[in-house]
């Protein structure tokens, strides 16, 4: 084989070999193009842990779980402690002014200027007066009434409608001897913190309420 020759095929060898910086390139924007597609096919998820029994706190888990799951997002809700009472067949939920100092009580009816008014009721006397979450569950209510909020058990409904999982805490509902016919059909499990955790764990969005 002439020098030429091996010359020639020696500078053809060297043009079809991949630098390695080019290679790093390359491999870099093949990475960047496959995780943009897993992202754009990717269903997000969210989960909610639920651990409050009251009216006012049912109302951020349901809104929350009910939106998320009409832009089309996986959700789960699981309902520990006292989160079980909003999973109840039987809604009695009240607001507990007591120990929410933040809470605003606005008057629902009236005029604007009085509606407009936030009410402080110090806990002392709020714990004190006989009725007084009776009362403020009832101006709670008509408040939302008035705004076109849905109610809870709406709420609920919307969101297994949605596709909503609702998962019940087994522990809490024999640590407070719960019967499971207590709660609405709709449960679709019920199990432990330990076969919640990796669902939680995997979820785009989680969320302790």
């Amino acid at each position: 084989m002439s020098t030429e020759l091996t010359a020639k095929n020696e500078t053809i060898a060297d043009n079809l070999l991949i630098k390695p910086e080019e290679l790093d390139l390359w491999f870099h924007q093949k990475f960047a193009e496959e995780m943009e597609k897993h992202e754009e096919n990717k269903t997000p998820s969210m989960t909610i842990i639920a651990t409050k029994g009251t009216m006012d706190m049912a109302y951020p888990p349901f809104i929350l779980a009910s939106t998320a799951a009409a832009l089309g997002w996986d959700v789960s809700i699981f309902f520990t402690f006292y989160g079980l009472e909003l999973l109840k067949k039987d809604l009695r939920l009240k607001v507990s002014p007591l120990g929410n100092p933040a809470m605003p009580m606005k008057m629902p009816y009236g005029p604007q200027w009085l509606k407009s008014i936030n009410i402080n009721i110090p806990n002392a006397l709020s714990s004190n007066i006989p009725g007084f979450e009776t009362m403020a569950t009832h101006m709670m209510t008509q408040t939302t009434k008035a705004k076109g909020v849905a109610g809870i058990g709406e709420l609920r409904e919307l969101s297994l409608e949605a596709g909503v999982n609702m998962v019940a805490c087994q522990m809490t509902v024999d640590l407070f001897n719960y019967a499971q016919d207590e709660f609405i059909d709709e449960v679709s499990e019920w199990v432990g913190a330990a076969s919640f955790l990796p669902t939680a764990a995997k979820a785009d969005v989680s969320l302790f309420i």
